[in-house]
């Protein structure tokens, strides 16, 4: 009776750790997948809800500009022949006063035929334009701050060399410093899609929209989380310098400027098209370098995760950057394996696993097809946000080796016929 007694005890314990297994299971599961859905969509719907409520509460009242401010226009360029002329000719034919701009081209470290391109360029009279240019190559914060050194006016607007400008678009960017609590200014990328609906192309492209509607958004409720490199602007009297290790220097930048209490606005109506990358390698080599770029900035910019100092600020970083570059990436491969646990006596949740299974098989369709050179776009946006979250964690271990460089290898764009 007794010996029945220690059996009866011992089943009753071990169905007792079973049944908090499987509750601690099935919490980690609904609060990891929560956690991932809030991160890549979730937040945009919150947010919209969010920008809702304060469009129907305040109307916005945009102050209007008396005077057009002068500008400098930086462009730096290492190794951009193939395309600094189209550049150039982009550049100063925007719809500014001629006397309010000034083209600063920087092409440190460029060995191939930039310099001479930008130095022989054909400018039309009155065009303020100047080339720096030194043999070193240290990387393109530091060819950018070489060129602060430079700025006289009080409005400094950034873009890449490989990208196409809007006529309009330094127009719609300065507009948004008639408001003093505007320290900087983000533009919006397009990706050219050009004639080849490849993975990379088609991933990028919805990526890209999906980025532009969050950023409009976090604009209306109080700041873009950070600009891209393509298209963004700042006042000079906010500028401060970047460590020259830094890997996104742009995101950093505006980042900081925000951390000082300043708004970034979001200017749509003005972008900057870019083709997109050569092939999904070319985009996942620029991923990775972004990844680990973002995980620099995490702890760089530790202080904004504290909500009860910078609020709104916090909250917008934490939910539209943070939780993509650390916690999501992790959760996914943990979901699938605690999935797999509570599916063993659970038609529900054998059906989610499922779902997920279903899921990774179209990306590695999209995989497969893609280096068949096969048009399928169905596939090609699971595997592209599959690639993105695989360079998250290339781009984690890159950071932790040190091995990430500022002098990092272009990824090749699609040439526009």
């Amino acid at each position: 009776m007794v010996l029945m007694n220690k059996k009866t005890a011992l089943y009753l314990h071990l169905a007792c750790f079973a049944s908090i297994f499987d509750l601690m299971t099935a919490l980690l599961f609904w609060v990891g997948l929560a956690l991932v859905f809030y991160s890549y969509i979730g937040y945009g719907l919150v947010l919209y809800g969010l920008v809702w409520v304060k469009r129907k509460l305040k109307k916005a009242n945009f102050p209007e500009l008396t005077d057009w401010p002068a500008v400098t226009f930086v462009v730096c360029a290492y190794n951009e022949q193939d395309w600094i002329e189209e550049k150039i000719l982009n550049s100063i034919e925007f719809d500014y006063p001629r006397e309010r701009i000034q083209f600063f081209f920087v092409t440190d470290g460029s060995n191939d035929n930039t310099p001479a391109l930008v130095k022989n360029f054909p400018y039309p009279e009155g065009v303020q334009w100047r080339l720096l240019h030194q043999p070193e190559r240290r990387g393109k914060i530091a060819a950018f701050q070489r060129a602060m050194e430079y700025v006289e006016t009080p409005i400094v607007v950034s873009t890449d060399a490989n990208t196409l400008v809007n006529q309009e678009a330094i127009k719609a960017i300065v507009r948004h410093y008639a408001d003093p609590k505007v320290g900087a200014v983000a533009g919006e990328k397009r990706i050219s899609m050009g004639s080849k609906d490849a993975a990379n192309s088609a991933g990028e492209g919805i990526y890209w929209k999906y980025e532009s509607a969050l950023k409009k958004w976090d604009a209306e409720l109080w700041s873009v989380v950070g600009a891209a490199g393509e298209l963004f602007s700042f006042r000079t009297s906010v500028y401060e310098h970047v460590p020259t290790d830094t890997i996104v220097e742009d995101f950093y930048l505006t980042m900081r400027i925000a951390q000082k209490g300043y708004r970034v606005a979001y200017a749509p109506d003005a972008y900057a098209v870019e083709s997109s990358s050569a092939s999904v390698a070319e985009e996942r080599k620029r991923k990775v370098r972004i990844a680990a770029g973002g995980i620099q900035a995490v702890v760089r910019l530790a202080p904004l995760l504290n909500v009860f100092r910078y609020g709104v600020l916090s909250f917008q970083y934490i939910s539209h950057r943070v939780l993509r570059w650390t916690l999501s990436p992790v959760l996914l491969p943990v979901l699938l394996v605690l999935n797999v646990l509570l599916a063993q006596d659970s038609l529900f949740y054998q059906v989610i696993l499922a779902a997920q299974i279903l899921f990774y098989a179209a990306s590695l369709a999209g995989y497969v097809f893609e280096q068949r050179k096969m048009k399928i776009k169905a596939f090609f946006v699971p595997y592209y946000f599959c690639m993105m979250n695989y360079s998250m964690y290339a781009g984690f271990v890159r950071y932790l080796r040190g091995r990430q460089s500022v002098l990092w290898e272009k990824a090749t764009r699609v040439k526009a016929a």
